[in-house]
C-alpha cells in the first residue's frame, strides 16, 4: 500500500512535469488544467504523506515539533486508554446494567436444568475437590484442626450444658437403657467369674479363720452379688434404680447451679484435652474425614455426588420458574461485580497503561502502523486524488473568473 500511494505521488509528479513541458511547448490551453490538477495533487499527496508519517516517525529524521507522535506519546496514550477503559467500561452503573440487561440468572437456570449439566457442574467439582485435597499436607490440616477443636472445646463451658443435657435424659428415661445394660453386664461377669469373685473374697478374709470358711464367705458374698444385680436387672422399681434416678437428677442440679461441680467438670475437661492421645484422635480424625470425601468425590454414584447433582437441577429450575430467587440471584452477581470493579478499578486500568509503557516505542509504532497503515496509505491515495480535483476546480475558477 506503500508503493501504490507513492506510486500516486510519482504519476502526479510526472503529469505535472508533462503538462508543465506540454503548456510550454504550445500544446493547447488543456494543458494549464492538467497541470495544475497535478500540482495540486502532489501537494495533496506530500502533505498527507507527512501527516502519516509523522504519526510513527519523524520525517526525513527532522526534529518536528509534533512528529512521532506515537513513539513520544505512547505513556500518554495507554494512560488515557486506561483513564477511557475505567470510566466507560469499568463503572459501577454500566456494569449492573449491563449484567441486568443480560438476564444472568435465568439462563444459568436454563443450563444447569438442561440434560447432562448438572452432571458436568458435579464432575468439575469432584475433580476440583480432589486437586484441593492432594494438594493441601496432611500434617498442616491436622495441625489446624487440632489446634482449632482444641481452642474452641477449650474455651467452651461444657459443665452446664452437660447439665441440662442430663436432667433432660434423666426426666425422659434415656437412661434406663445404660442402667439395664450394665445391670445385664454385671450379672453376667459375675456368673463367668465365678471363681475368681470367690478366691477375691476369700483372699481379703482375715488369716486366721480356716481356709473352708473363706471359702464359703467368698460363695456367699458371690450369691448376694448374683442375686442383688439379677433383683437390679430383672425389676424395673428396684430401689437401686430409683438411687441411681435420683443420684443423676442431683448432680444435674449440681452442674448447672455448683460452682465447686462445675470448676471440676470444667479441670476434668482441660486434662482431657491436654492428653496425647485425645490430640492424636483430633488430629487423625482429618485423615478419616479426608478418605471418606476423596472416595465419595470420585465414586460417580456416592450419595455426595447424587445429591451435588440433584441440588444442581433443582436449583436451576427453581432459577427458570422463581421470578424473586431470579432477582435475588442476578442482584447478587450485579453487588459482586460492582465491589469488583470499585476496589480493583485503578488495578485494572493500571494494568493497560502498565503494558503500553513497558512496550518498545519504535516497536509499538511498528506493530501499531502494521495494523492500520493500509488504511492510512489510502489517506495518502485521497489526498492525491481530492487535491487533483481540488486543484483542477481552482484553476477552473480562477480561469472563468479571468485569473
Amino acid at each position: 500500500m506503500k508503493a501504490i500511494a507513492t506510486g500516486f505521488l510519482v504519476a502526479a509528479t510526472v503529469v505535472f512535469a508533462l503538462a508543465t513541458w506540454g503548456k510550454a511547448a504550445g500544446w493547447g490551453s488543456w494543458t494549464g488544467y492538467v497541470a495544475a490538477a497535478a500540482e495540486a495533487g502532489m501537494v495533496g499527496a506530500l502533505a498527507d504523506w507527512f501527516a502519516v508519517t509523522a504519526l510513527f516517525r519523524r520525517p526525513f529524521g527532522l526534529p518536528i515539533p509534533h512528529t512521532a507522535i506515537i513513539p513520544t506519546k505512547k505513556d500518554a496514550f495507554g494512560r488515557s486508554l486506561g483513564t477511557f477503559v475505567g470510566e466507560n467500561f469499568l463503572s459501577a452503573q454500566v456494569v449492573r446494567t449491563r449484567l441486568g440487561s443480560l438476564g444472568i440468572a435465568h439462563r444459568l437456570g436454563e443450563w444447569l436444568a438442561a440434560p447432562g449439566s448438572a452432571e458436568r457442574v458435579t464432575t468439575e467439582a469432584a475433580a476440583a475437590l480432589r486437586g484441593v485435597l492432594a494438594v493441601l499436607r496432611d500434617e498442616d490440616v491436622q495441625a489446624v484442626v487440632g489446634e482449632a477443636v482444641t481452642r474452641r472445646a477449650a474455651a467452651t463451658q461444657v459443665a452446664e450444658p452437660l447439665g441440662r443435657l442430663l436432667g433432660r435424659v434423666v426426666a425422659d428415661g434415656g437412661h434406663h437403657g445404660v442402667v439395664d445394660l450394665v445391670a445385664v453386664r454385671a450379672h453376667d461377669w459375675l456368673v463367668e467369674h465365678h471363681g475368681e469373685v470367690v478366691d477375691k473374697v476369700a483372699i481379703k478374709s482375715p488369716g486366721w479363720t480356716p481356709k473352708f470358711i473363706d471359702h464359703q464367705v467368698g460363695e456367699r458374698v458371690h450369691k448376694e452379688l448374683l442375686r442383688f444385680t439379677a433383683a437390679v436387672r430383672d425389676d424395673p422399681h428396684h430401689p437401686a434404680r430409683g438411687a441411681i434416678d435420683t443420684f443423676l437428677a442431683d448432680f444435674a442440679v449440681e452442674l448447672q447451679t455448683d460452682g465447686a461441680t462445675k470448676e471440676r467438670v470444667e479441670r476434668a475437661k482441660a486434662e482431657l484435652l491436654a492428653r496425647n492421645e485425645v490430640q492424636e484422635l483430633i488430629a487423625s480424625s482429618w485423615s478419616a474425614v479426608r478418605g471418606l470425601v476423596v472416595a465419595a468425590a470420585e465414586d460417580e454414584q456416592s450419595e455426595l455426588r447424587r445429591r451435588l447433582r440433584d441440588g444442581l437441577r433443582s436449583f436451576g429450575t427453581r432459577l427458570t420458574t422463581d421470578r424473586r430467587l431470579q432477582q435475588k440471584t442476578d442482584g447478587w452477581l450485579q453487588d459482586a461485580a460492582a465491589y469488583v470493579v470499585d476496589t480493583y478499578r485503578a488495578e485494572i486500568t493500571s494494568l493497560i497503561s502498565d503494558t503500553v509503557a513497558g512496550w518498545d516505542a519504535d516497536d509499538a509504532s511498528r506493530k501499531i502502523e502494521a495494523n492500520v497503515g493500509r488504511d492510512l496509505q489510502f489517506i495518502r491515495i485521497n489526498g492525491t486524488v481530492v487535491g487533483a480535483l481540488a486543484g483542477l476546480l481552482i484553476h477552473t475558477v480562477s480561469t472563468a473568473l479571468g485569473g
